[in-house]
């Protein structure tokens, strides 16, 4: 289910791994991540979440958050994530006198040609600075003056200056210096926002002339998606609507960040995908997200398939889906004790089927299909692409084996670019598949 290949991005430096996360979610599959800041630098999108590890013996809070260091993830196709490693620790911060395990949801912007990474730590409000988005970072000496609490939010302006949101029980803001070191002049609580329930994770960003500022806040038991708009930075702002509805795992929290990327704007947030009964160990997200004419957001619908186009010579992961019969199907864990494995999806009796969108054939050339298969019963699997009874791709025999066999078969037609794909069980049987691939 993962793949990791070395690539050097700097002499001496930058050195990442690809993780073949093939664009569907969660999209990191190696480790815990939450709290997802998006933003797009030098012509990709980079992630900068907080990194949840399980607690051990002096680390951390036993059956609580805990988060000692930051990575930060890059991808130039939302598809392909390179995991650029450990930005900073919480042992390098000259100001953190004790081992807090809370570094929660960061922030990162650019200006005056530096990389400004807003971190929260020990209950005060951290940066850090580099030369490239994926540092080295290194971090100042004193923490950031009059400004304290947790989930710092950078909004920069388009006349150039920046104001920096953190949340500690309400919302607070304030005007940052040129320096993006220093307030400028004393913060404000951002009224107007709902005063019962928990609220945090501030992110503001501004479109079309709209400032607006996006948070959790717990409206019934567990945390959902809001936004206010505003004609200025530092508001007054009106709440406008619900983003995200709380997630139908019950994942306690949830944290946020909106960005544009060549023309179309996403939604990164998180859920507890890869630890399904303990939601301190949550997995990053990101679906595609939409404006109304008005400047509202229409409210997002969380995918198991993500936003990113998978290539057909890619192992295509049909677990994350994108739809599924109403009855037969089922989706699991391939191992018990070990969930960064991935899932298997079960087909289960005759007419049930999988759908996987936006697979791209390229110029094709391709003339045969792989899956990885298991079946107790056998069966028959056909794969169909543009819709259930559209042009059949393969027709695939599957064998009585329990155990994972991979099963190539030949290529009924051959298609180009853009595709979606139907995977059928034809025959009254039950087969289990972890994934596909076209060669």
């Amino acid at each position: 289910m993962k793949i990791y290949k070395l690539y050097l991005l700097a002499l001496g430096f930058g050195a990442g791994f690809l993780t073949d996360t093939f664009a569907t979610n969660p999209l990191i599959m190696d480790q815990f991540t939450a709290d997802p800041t998006a933003r797009v630098f030098e012509g990709k999108i980079y992630v900068y979440p907080s990194h949840d590890i399980p607690a051990s013996p002096g680390r951390g809070r036993a059956n609580w958050f805990v988060m000692e260091d930051y990575h930060v993830f890059s991808s130039a196709n939302l598809t392909d994530w390179t995991d650029h490693g450990v930005i900073l620790n919480q042992t390098n911060v000259p100001w953190l006198n004790r081992a807090s395990f809370d570094m929660w949801a960061p922030d990162c912007v650019f200006k005056n040609g530096k990389y400004y990474f807003y971190f929260p730590a020990g209950g005060k409000i951290g940066v850090a600075v580099a030369d490239k988005p994926y540092g080295p970072f290194k971090p100042e000496e004193k923490p950031l003056a009059g400004a304290g609490g947790i989930d710092p939010g950078v909004l920069l302006d388009k006349d150039g200056s920046a104001y920096v949101f953190w949340a500690r029980g309400r919302i607070s803001v304030a005007k940052l210096k040129d320096n993006m070191l220093e307030l400028d002049g004393q913060p404000q609580v951002i009224t107007n926002l709902p005063t019962a329930g928990l609220i945090e994770g501030p992110f503001p960003f501004a479109r079309n002339g709209i400032y607006y500022l996006t948070y959790p806040h717990v409206q019934n038991k567990i945390e959902r998606l809001e936004y206010a708009t505003s004609t200025n930075p530092m508001g007054p702002y009106k709440q406008a609507g619900v983003i995200l509805d709380e997630a139908a795992s019950g994942c306690w929290t949830v944290h946020q960040s909106l960005v544009e990327y060549k023309g179309q704007w996403y939604l990164f947030y998180h859920d507890k995908d890869l630890s399904p009964n303990f939601d301190k160990n949550r997995a990053i997200r990101a679906d595609k997200l939409f404006f109304n004419e008005d400047g509202t957001i229409q409210k997002v619908i969380p995918t198991l398939r993500g936003a990113g186009i998978v290539d057909a010579k890619g192992k295509i992961q049909i677990d994350r889906y994108s739809a599924i019969s109403k009855e037969g199907v089922a989706v699991s864990f391939l191992e018990a004790t070990n969930t960064f494995a991935g899932w298997k999806i079960s087909l289960n009796g005759k007419n049930t089927w999988v759908q996987f969108d936006r697979v791209d054939f390229g110029k094709s050339g391709l003339k045969s299909v792989n899956l990885r298969a298991a079946s107790s019963t056998g069966g028959l699997i056909e794969i169909h692409f543009d819709k259930l009874d559209g042009p059949l791709l393969a027709r695939v025999e599957i064998g009585i084996n329990p155990e994972w066999l991979n099963i190539n078969t030949k290529l009924q037609n051959t298609p180009t670019g853009v595709h979606n794909l139907f995977v059928i069980q034809n025959d009254n049987n039950n087969v289990d598949l972890d994934w596909i691939r076209f060669e």
